[in-house]
C-alpha cells in the first residue's frame, strides 16, 4: 500500500455497515420472501430510527404551532424547527441561519427562486441556461416563465459519457444571460458536475447560479460559499430525512432583495387596507403558513445523523459499490451502460437489447431486489442517447457489497429471461 493509499486509509475508516444497517427497520423486511435489497436511494432513501422517533417524540410531548405562541408547547417546537436551520446552515456551511429557507422539497425551492427571483429580474430576451443534464423540476419552471415572460431557454449539452461539455457552455453565455441553473450530481447518471468552476464562469459574465443539490448531499461535503452559489437545493427524502422537507439557501443579499412568492400568515411585519403591506425579514418572508414542522425537526436530526456518520467515509464506501456493481453488470451480455463519467456517484443507469427496463425491474423485484425503472424526470437526456427509458439501481451507506453481488447475480438471472 503506497503512502497516499495509507493517508487516506487513517483519514477514512472503515464503516461499521452492520451496526449502520441495524439503525434501519425496513431493512429488515423481506419481499416475495427473500431479504430486501434496496437500490432505490437516488428516488428516496430510508431513514434511520432517529429520524423516525422524531415524530413521535414531536407529536406525543411538544406539538404546537411555532413563532406564534408563548406557551411552552410553542417555545419548545419553535427552538426545535429553528435548531434545524441551524443545523442546516452549519451542514451547507452557509454564513448566516437567515440564509436558510425551509420548502417541501428541491421542486419546490426552484420554484420559489423561479416566481420570486426570476420574475423580478427577467425580462424578454434574458437568457437562462440550463444543463441536459436537469430533473424536469430545473427545466420546466424556466420554460414556463419563457412562455410567460418571453426569456430564453439554452441548453448545456453533454458528451457520450454523459459529461457536461465546459467549453460549450462557456461559448453560450451573452449579455444576455441572467443566470445558469444546473445541477451538482445527475439523478439520471450520477455524474458530478464542476459546479465551482461553473460558478466562477457565471460570475464573470456577471449571471447567477442555482444548483439543484438533491443527489448531491447524500454523498459528498457541500460548501455553498466554497461553491460560491448564489442558489442551493436540495430535499430531505434524498439525504435518510422525511419527505415533505427540503431546503433553499440563498445568499442573504439576494433573498433581501427578492419579493416573497406566497403571501399569508407568518410572512408579514403587517398587514392592512389603509397602507401598504409590509413584509418578515428573511427567511421568514418566504416561508408563508404553517410549514411542515415534525418534517423539519427530523430533516435537522438526519443531517445530524448523515454528519455523525461522516460524508468522506459514506462517498468513499458508496464508491465501492459503485465499482463492485459496474464490474458485475458489464459482464452481462447485451447490457449497456448509460452514464460512464469519470467522476460519478452512486448510481448505475442501463438498458438491455431487445428488452424493456419496466419487465426487467418487475422481475428483479421478484427477487426482492428494489430498482428503479423509467424516465427518472430527465426525457431530455434519455433522448440524447436514444432511449426513453432506463433501469437504475442506486447506493446508499447501508447497503453491502453482498448485496450488489446478489443483485448482479438476479439481473443476469433475469436478463437471461427477457432476452
Amino acid at each position: 500500500m503506497n503512502l497516499l493509499a495509507t493517508d487516506h486509509v487513517l483519514e477514512t475508516p472503515a464503516l461499521d455497515v452492520a451496526g449502520i444497517r441495524a439503525q434501519f427497520p425496513i431493512l429488515e423486511r423481506q419481499v416475495h420472501g427473500r431479504p430486501l435489497i434496496y437500490f432505490d436511494n437516488a428516488a428516496t432513501s430510508q431513514t434511520p430510527l432517529c429520524v423516525i422517533d422524531t415524530f413521535r417524540d414531536y407529536y406525543g410531548r411538544f406539538n404546537a404551532n411555532i413563532h406564534r405562541g408563548l406557551h411552552t408547547l410553542a417555545d419548545e417546537a419553535t427552538a426545535a424547527y429553528e435548531g434545524s436551520r441551524e443545523t442546516v446552515r452549519a451542514f451547507l456551511n452557509a454564513a448566516d441561519r437567515r440564509e436558510i429557507i425551509f420548502t417541501r422539497g428541491t421542486t419546490e425551492a426552484i420554484n420559489l427562486v423561479a416566481n420570486s427571483w426570476g420574475r423580478a429580474n427577467l425580462e424578454p430576451g434574458d437568457e437562462v441556461l440550463v444543463s441536459l443534464l436537469e430533473h424536469h423540476s430545473n427545466i420546466v419552471p424556466w420554460q414556463l416563465l419563457a412562455d410567460q415572460l418571453g426569456i430564453v431557454v439554452k441548453v448545456i449539452p453533454v458528451d457520450e459519457r454523459g459529461v457536461l461539455d465546459l467549453d460549450a457552455y462557456c461559448t453560450l453565455f451573452t449579455e444576455r444571460t441572467r443566470l445558469v441553473a444546473v445541477n451538482h450530481v445527475s439523478n439520471a447518471f450520477g455524474t458530478i458536475n464542476p459546479v465551482r468552476e461553473m460558478s466562477t464562469i457565471a460570475h464573470d459574465h456577471d449571471a447567477r447560479i442555482l444548483i439543484d443539490g438533491a443527489q448531491a448531499t447524500p454523498h459528498q461535503a457541500v460548501d455553498v460559499r466554497g461553491i460560491d452559489a448564489d442558489f442551493y437545493a436540495f430535499s430531505g427524502h434524498k439525504v435518510y430525512g422525511p419527505t415533505g422537507a427540503g431546503v433553499l439557501y440563498g445568499k442573504a443579499e439576494l433573498l433581501e432583495a427578492m419579493p416573497p412568492w406566497q403571501g399569508g400568515g407568518e410572512m408579514i411585519k403587517s398587514v392592512s387596507f389603509d397602507v401598504p403591506t409590509t413584509f418578515a425579514d428573511i427567511p421568514h418572508k418566504f416561508e408563508a403558513g404553517t410549514p411542515a414542522i415534525a418534517e423539519v425537526i427530523a430533516l435537522g436530526v438526519a443531517l445530524d445523523w448523515v454528519s455523525g456518520v461522516g460524508l468522506a467515509r459514506i462517498g468513499v464506501w458508496e464508491a465501492e459499490l459503485l465499482a463492485r456493481a459496474t464490474a458485475g453488470v458489464s459482464r452481462i451480455d447485451g447490457l449497456r451502460l448509460l452514464g460512464t463519467a469519470p467522476d460519478k456517484a452512486g448510481v448505475l443507469s442501463f438498458v438491455v437489447d431487445g428488452a424493456h427496463s419496466q419487465d426487467i425491474a418487475l422481475l428483479i423485484d421478484q427477487l426482492g431486489v428494489a430498482i428503479r425503472t423509467g424516465n427518472h424526470c430527465a426525457q431530455p437526456l434519455l433522448a440524447r442517447f436514444g432511449v426513453d427509458a432506463t433501469c437504475r439501481a442506486s447506493f446508499a451507506v447501508y447497503n453491502t457489497l453482498e448485496e450488489v453481488d446478489s443483485f448482479v447475480d438476479a439481473l443476469e438471472r433475469v436478463v437471461g429471461m427477457v432476452r
